[in-house]
């Protein structure tokens, strides 16, 4: 496994073939540091809303109003330049603004860029190989103050890595929740398949 610098990152975006990296749009080539790449904060954003239900419930009990995830969230728009509150202790998904493809042999880690992490901004996230979509961004406000963020501004980055072995993401026969999304995905743990067995064993328990 190695980490890609500049010229490596360079090399295989001007690459055209579909066995490279893929992103846009990249409005400044000043984005591409030296190992890795700064990325926009998007449009979209799907904030968490308090309600009455004392908890999320990924798999309700059975005498339980099943209620979906999507309903503790709200979604809301803005437009390049306009602001965006992130308040304390907030979860807010939203994406980037380019839309990125990876090849098979290699993967992205996204971080907060560090100017925002000191101001207490939260993210960190993997794109598997052979992902297709804007970048998914869980943001986080740890700390006690609002924090107002400008819609277009670089607040992350990404540092890609090539493996040794190329894997098919998308043709393994797993069900890819996320793929393809240009827009924030609330959680769909409600989906994971395991949960209504374990349900079960915890009954019989």
């Amino acid at each position: 496994m190695r980490l890609l610098t500049r010229d490596q990152i360079f090399a295989s975006l001007n690459n055209k073939d579909s066995e490279s990296l893929y992103l846009d749009p990249l409005l400044n080539d000043n984005q591409v540091g030296s190992i890795s790449v700064d990325l926009r904060l998007g449009y979209d954003f799907t904030v968490s809303i308090l309600t009455r239900r004392a908890a999320i419930e990924p798999y309700p009990a059975d005498n339980v109003k099943k209620r979906g995830i999507q309903s503790y969230f709200q979604e809301t728009r803005r437009r390049l330049g306009e602001r965006f509150i992130l308040y304390p202790h907030q979860v807010v998904l939203t994406t980037t603004v380019e839309f990125l493809s990876l090849p098979r042999n290699i993967y992205a880690d996204i971080s907060i860029r560090s100017s925002y992490g000191r101001l207490g901004i939260g993210v960190t996230t993997t794109m598997q190989p052979g992902w297709r979509g804007t970048i998914p961004l869980e943001l986080f406000n740890h700390g006690n103050t609002p924090i107002e963020m400008v819609v277009g501004s670089c607040v992350c980055q990404a540092s890609f890595y090539e493996i040794e072995q190329s894997t098919d993401y998308v043709g393994e026969g797993a069900v890819r929740k996320y793929f393809g999304t240009v827009r924030p995905a609330v959680s769909k743990a409600d989906h994971d398949d395991e949960l209504p067995h374990l349900a079960r064993m915890g009954q019989i328990s």
